[in-house]
């Protein structure tokens, strides 16, 4: 499975652990982690997947591998700006939105308008964003929703 995590480029040190324990989960349980390639919640969650032996996807904004965060394996460039965010939420199986602000919003309209799924840490409070409380619980609720399908 491909799972997203989606969040703000910049961020305090709390919330880069919890995308890094995203990240981390991700890459236990065997997925691949797709982001948007830069900073910040980005970073911090291909760093924890990396650190757990597993596999990133960066689907950078521009033209230049070079701005990918050193944690992405496989970066891919659109040169699209904030468009990207909508291949990153395609590419993806289901979306873990960690913080966020205007860009992750839009984000998640996107996955939401294409019936992703969308688990939240500590980001919008919004119809059809499912809160979770920790990775865990949203990699539970995620394995859970596909083992169905």
């Amino acid at each position: 499975m491909i799972i997203a995590v989606i969040g703000q480029s910049s961020c305090p040190d709390s919330l880069a652990k919890t995308a890094e324990s995203v990240g981390a989960e991700i890459a236990r349980r065997g997925h691949v982690l797709v982001c948007g390639g830069m900073g910040g919640v980005m970073e911090a969650a291909c760093r924890g997947a990396k650190r757990a032996g597993g596999v990133t996807l960066g689907i950078l904004p521009g033209k230049d591998k070079k701005d990918a965060n050193p944690y992405v394996d496989y970066p891919v460039l659109t040169a699209m700006s904030h468009a990207r965010n909508a291949v990153i939420v395609r590419t993806a199986d289901a979306v873990i939105a960690v913080g966020g602000r205007y860009g992750t919003l839009s984000e998640i309209g996107l996955a939401l308008s294409i019936d992703r799924p969308v688990y939240g840490l500590k980001t919008w409070s919004i119809r059809g964003v499912s809160p979770v409380k920790t990775p865990k619980e949203a990699l539970d609720r995620i394995e859970a929703r596909f083992k169905k399908s």
